[in-house]
């Protein structure tokens, strides 16, 4: 596979995308209710929060991270606790500001999705419970949904 087989044309034109690299940043797995939480009935309850960061490296590359906090209950006990950093390093190139903006807090992230999912339900997995599989997510209508957000709470607006 050769570099440009990573490389998306965003639009005609001078506009590049590429991938440079993707990588797990920061990973952790905590069981603290364990050996005894295998024992209990399996009805968990489930808690997910995401969020996305994003650091400029130099004019064209940028350093994305999704964030996911990831704890399952078994009535008030946990029973696993994983936070994962999924990171990418992306080229982006010939954009206008606010299309930059889109393509590193929406369209990048999605493409981090998958790797974010593999690395939970591995780990999960490795840690003796059932696998966990997360739903697929449109992070690039979750990135617009909050910039509509942040537009209206400015604004001075009613946010949703």
């Amino acid at each position: 596979m050769s570099e440009t087989d990573n490389e998306v044309q965003a639009a005609p034109g001078n506009r590049v995308l590429a991938i440079k690299k993707i990588y797990t940043k920061d990973l952790s797995f905590e069981t603290p209710n364990s050996p005894e939480i295998f024992l209990d009935d399996w009805t968990p309850e489930v808690d997910v929060r995401m969020r996305t960061d994003v650091k400029a490296i130099n004019d064209s590359d940028s350093e994305v991270v999704l964030n996911v906090t990831l704890t399952v209950r078994l009535g008030q006990r946990t029973a696993y606790l994983v936070e994962v950093h999924q990171a990418g390093i992306f080229e982006a190139s010939g954009y206008r500001e606010a299309e930059l903006e889109e393509v590193l807090g929406g369209q990048c992230p999605q493409i981090l999705f998958p790797y974010l999912r593999e690395t939970i339900s591995d780990v999960v997995t490795r840690g003796g419970f059932p696998p966990f599989i997360m739903a697929p997510m449109n992070l690039e209508a979750m990135f617009a949904h909050q910039k509509e957000q942040r537009a209206a709470a400015s604004a001075g607006g009613p946010s949703h």
